[in-house]
């Protein structure tokens, strides 16, 4: 692995290329779910064939011409004093962007193909999360250009202002006109009074409390590795073939949600009595009652919550776990759930936070986010999208499922990558299970 290293010049406030409405915009009821308010940090690598290229100043261009159309991802992001947030739209602000020359080729990294995901951090504007106002930025760019004329876009975006499909959209919009178009293909739709909730009395209940929820002796701790694991189409099919006993075709998600689970309940060394949680985000999209138009880009995502004490994980066939988690999505996917599930946030916070505690995997698939479809430019080839290690994806409880990079060895088509972060204590037993798993017959 070579040594990275990055000269950098000083930060610019990127702004839209021409005037833009002045004015404060409300969010939805699942924009303002605590959780949602926090930086993910997203690296896209681009093989290049020409050392020409200057990948800093197309987008940068590209990205002040995209902000006429998404102008509220250069405002800033307020709390007001309801305890909502709200996005400031003024001409005085802009969207910070940062950029690098890197020392080696990407090659070299092996276009970040997971070996080494500590790396990752280096490729992202890591600023503080506030401005001298003590306003949030909703978006920041860092774009680093290396010796091969390949080049990597770190892009930080509000998980407040936008959910995975929303902050594809977004990419996908820079690159078309980084590619000569004058707008996007689609248009944004803001529109956030969709998804605002109302006050129920009868909220759906908490799925686990801080009181029954299983324990690790590993944490807390500041000690976290994040590593990726490949898991190859043979042995998926190996897995879900080990599940067909009860003559049920399993998804591939629903298979490996099941195992990578159980397999961190394992490694965490969870107390056996206390409960563990799955929690799968599911998209909302197509599943309300008015489906929401093409073009919004705001959270339409609800929580799919499997809750059973570890004993009942590790002793119960993996098979019955795969199924309880379908059965989950399935009615997650129901008008009526994700309805009661908007209503609820909007009456009531969280009761319990369990972040940090190791009780909860949070499991997120990118593989149907669209982040390496149609996203060349200038010569350029998008080859990897990894995420960074920092802010949402660093924290211990976060699963992501990813689609193979483009150069991975041919037996990882149709395989899955999985980024996770555990307490440097839990890894030898995890990478064990992740092993095991090739060993199914």
């Amino acid at each position: 692995m070579a040594y990275l290293k990055l000269k950098t010049k000083n930060v610019l406030l990127i702004k839209p290329s021409k005037s833009t409405p002045q004015s404060i915009l409300s969010l939805s009821t699942l924009d303002n779910i605590p959780e949602h308010d926090i930086l993910c940090q997203t690296i896209h690598v681009y093989r290049s064939t020409t050392h020409d290229f200057d990948p800093a100043h197309v987008i940068k261009e590209a990205l002040s011409k995209a902000l006429v159309y998404y102008y509220p991802l250069a405002g800033r992001i307020v709390r007001h004093t309801d305890g909502k947030l709200r996005v400031n739209c003024t001409t005085e602000y802009g969207v910070p962007f940062l950029e690098a020359i890197a020392n080696c080729n990407l090659s070299s990294l092996h276009y970040l193909d997971g070996t080494d995901t500590e790396i990752a951090k280096h490729l992202v504007l890591d600023l503080p999360s506030q401005d001298q106002s003590c306003y949030q930025f909703p978006l920041v760019f860092k774009v680093t250009k290396f010796l091969c004329g390949g080049f990597t876009i770190g892009m930080g975006v509000s998980h407040a202002i936008v959910d995975g499909i929303g902050a594809s959209q977004f990419f996908r919009a820079i690159v078309e006109i980084a590619s000569g178009r004058t707008e996007p293909y689609v248009k944004p739709v803001w529109e956030r009074e969709r998804l605002v909730g109302s006050i129920t009395k009868q909220p759906l209940q908490s799925p686990m409390d801080i009181a029954s929820a299983a324990v690790s002796p590993f944490l807390p701790t500041i000690d976290i590795v994040h590593d990726c694991f490949k898991v190859e189409r043979e042995i998926i099919t190996r897995l879900k073939l080990s599940l067909m006993k009860e003559k049920e075709n399993f998804t591939t998600f629903e298979s490996l949600a099941a195992y990578v689970w159980r397999s961190r309940a394992r490694a965490l060394k969870l107390s056996y009595n206390g409960k563990t949680m799955l929690n799968v985000i599911v998209g909302a999209r197509q599943h309300l009652d008015s489906p929401l138009p093409e073009g919004y880009y705001g959270n339409a995502i609800v929580d799919a919550n499997v809750v059973m004490t570890v004993k009942e994980l590790n002793e119960r066939p993996l098979s019955e776990i795969v199924k309880l988690i379908r059965e989950t999505k399935k009615v997650a996917f129901t008008a009526d759930y994700i309805r009661n599930s908007i209503n609820t946030f909007e009456t009531k916070q969280e009761d319990c936070n369990l972040e940090g505690t190791g009780a909860v995997t949070v499991l997120t698939e990118w593989k149907h986010l669209g982040f390496l479809e149609k996203v060349d430019f200038g010569g350029s080839e998008a080859v990897n999208i990894v995420p960074a290690p920092c802010n949402m994806f660093g924290s211990v409880g976060m699963c992501i499922f990813s689609s193979p990079y483009k150069f991975d060895d041919p037996s990882m088509k149709g395989g899955v990558r999985i980024f996770t972060s555990l307490p440097i204590a839990a890894v030898p037993k995890f990478r064990e299970e992740m092993e095991a798993l090739r060993l199914i017959k």
